[in-house]
């Protein structure tokens, strides 16, 4: 068993447009898996919408009602280390394939068909490998602020950075960082991205996902990004829709139009002008156009 801390439920209370009932999945390993899941169980798609570093899936809640509101099924996991998910203590934990494990087994335990991929920062670099392994059960692709990890190209400047800077704050004020990157959140909506958080000793998580980037050849996921950057150029089959946030000074625009050169058949991009890296803080008019193109 994994020694884990889980933030105490009245820490998610009152949270601002925040009404969704919590579910939960219960790994093998003892950890539990808490997901969002909206709309009827029967929908013709579902939306798996998947967050990044250092949200969780509060980040989503300008999409999910676009989403539910077509009638289709949403489920909206947060990684293990973040949100209402169990959060392993020892930093060790947190590896690529660690976090990959946890979805695959979330989406089989679910029996998760007709999948909507929703992806944007981390929930990219692990979520673009999901598809390859059981690709029948996708069949449209959503992809906001990301970047496969392959290991195999140098990471830029703005990476590095933000990689340093977390490095020297293993306790990160995460509603300070989210209200500089989303200048219209409320004070109250940066502090929800906080919520799960108490002190440092539930952030093991955040402080892991920037040192997880495969920065080698060999770095654990890279082979597995290299395989899916080829199952997205020559296999992809489904439809897709990309969108930038044009302000992200990490994986905006130059990131993501090399990417969407990966991406087979991908149209061209949705540019948003004002968005930044949490592209889904300017979500409704994404979620809007995917509804309409997917």
């Amino acid at each position: 068993m994994i020694d884990a801390l889980r933030t105490p439920d009245e820490r998610f209370s009152g949270l601002p447009d925040w009404p969704y009932a919590p579910h939960y999945f219960q790994r093998a390993d003892g950890l539990r898996l808490h997901y969002v899941d909206e709309g009827p169980r029967d929908a013709t798609r579902t939306w798996l919408c998947l967050h990044g570093q250092p949200t969780w899936s509060y980040l989503y809640r300008r999409m999910i009602p676009v989403f539910a509101a077509a009638g289709d099924r949403v489920v909206a996991p947060d990684f293990p280390g973040f949100g209402r998910s169990d959060k392993p203590t020892d930093d060790a934990t947190y590896t690529f394939d660690f976090h990959r494990d946890a979805l695959l087994d979330l989406v089989a335990a679910l029996d998760l068909r007709n999948i909507v991929l929703v992806v944007q920062d981390w929930g990219g670099l692990i979520g673009l490998t999901l598809p390859m392994a059981a690709a029948e059960r996708y069949t449209s692709l959503l992809v906001m602020n990301t970047d496969l990890g392959t290991g195999d190209a140098a990471l830029g400047d703005g990476f590095l950075a933000w990689r340093a800077f977390s490095n020297k704050n293993p306790d990160i004020d995460i509603a300070k960082l989210m209200q500089r990157a989303c200048p219209h959140l409320t004070a109250a909506e940066a502090a929800a991205y906080a919520a799960p958080f108490p002190d440092a000793t539930y952030k093991a998580g955040v402080r892991r996902f920037p040192n997880l980037v495969p920065d080698r050849p060999d770095a654990g996921g890279g082979a597995l990004s290299r395989q899916a950057r080829d199952f997205w150029r020559e296999q992809w089959a489904g439809k897709s829709l990309m969108a930038i946030g044009m302000k992200d000074p990490v994986l905006g625009p130059p990131v993501m139009r090399a990417l969407h050169g990966v991406i087979r058949n991908c149209p061209p991009p949705m540019e948003i002008a004002d968005g930044g890296h949490f592209l889904q803080e300017w979500g409704e008019e994404i979620a809007r156009a995917a509804v309409r193109t997917l």
